[in-house]
C-alpha cells in the first residue's frame, strides 16, 4: 500500500519533470479519481486476501486490482523513459505491483504457487522501489548530477533479476535451487553494490 500511495506520487512526478525537458509527447496523467479508485480497490483486495487467502471472491478482487494498477502504470508514459535509467527503474519497480496482484489472485484459486505474487510485491516492488529512491535521493541530496552511472545501472539490473528469479523459483519448483542461487546473488550485488557506489557520497561533504 505504501508503494501504491507514495510510488503513485513520485513516479509520475519524476517522470513529468524529466519529460518536460524532452521533445513533446505523452505526459504522465496527474493523480485523479482513477488513481483513488485504483488504490482503494487494491486496499480492499489486500484486506480480502489477508482475511481469506483463497477462494473465488478473493480472486475476483485481486485480479481487477492488478489490471487497474497495470492501467495506472501505463498512464505514466514509462515507455518514454528508456534513455533515463533513474526514471525507468521507478516504472519497472512499480510494474511488480500489478504482477503481484495478478499472481496472488491466481494463487487464490490454486493456479500458481502462493509465493510468486508475494515475491513480486516484496522483492520486486519493495526492493526495487527502495533501491530506486535511495540512489536518486543520494545523488540529489549530495549535490551530484541525476544520472545513472554504469555501476548504478548494474545494480538496477541486479535487483530486477533478483525479483524475477525469485518469482520464477516459486513458479518452477523443479529449477528452484539454481533460481534461488541467482536471486540471492543478484540481491547481494544490488545492495552491496549500492553501499560500494553510494557509501562514499553519503560519507562526504555535499558538493556545491
Amino acid at each position: 500500500m505504501l508503494v501504491t500511495l507514495i510510488g503513485g506520487r513520485i513516479v509520475p512526478s519524476f517522470t513529468r519533470n524529466w519529460l518536460a525537458r524532452q521533445t513533446a509527447g505523452q505526459m504522465p496523467a496527474p493523480f485523479g479519481r482513477f488513481d483513488s479508485i485504483t488504490v482503494a480497490l487494491g486496499g480492499i483486495a489486500l484486506l480480502a486476501w489477508v482475511a481469506t487467502p483463497s477462494g473465488w471472491l478473493t480472486t475476483a478482487l485481486l485480479l481487477p486490482a492488478g489490471v487497474f494498477h497495470l492501467i495506472r502504470l501505463g498512464r505514466w508514459a514509462g515507455y518514454r523513459t528508456l534513455s533515463d535509467r533513474l526514471v525507468l527503474i521507478l516504472h519497472l519497480a512499480y510494474a511488480f505491483i500489478p504482477m503481484g496482484f495478478i499472481l496472488t489472485g491466481l494463487a487464490a484459486i490454486d493456479l500458481v504457487p502462493v509465493g510468486a505474487g508475494i515475491h513480486a510485491w516484496t522483492g520486486g516492488a519493495i526492493g526495487g522501489m527502495t533501491l530506486a529512491v535511495m540512489t536518486r535521493a543520494t545523488l540529489g541530496h549530495t549535490g551530484r548530477a541525476l544520472q545513472a552511472s554504469a555501476g548504478t545501472q548494474v545494480i538496477y539490473a541486479a535487483i530486477v533479476t533478483a525479483a524475477l528469479a525469485r518469482i520464477c523459483a516459486s513458479l518452477e519448483p523443479a529449477h528452484m535451487i539454481p533460481l534461488l542461487t541467482v536471486a540471492g546473488a543478484a540481491w547481494v550485488i544490488a545492495f552491496i553494490g549500492f553501499v560500494a557506489l553510494y557509501g562514499p557520497a553519503l560519507c562526504s561533504p555535499r558538493k556545491a
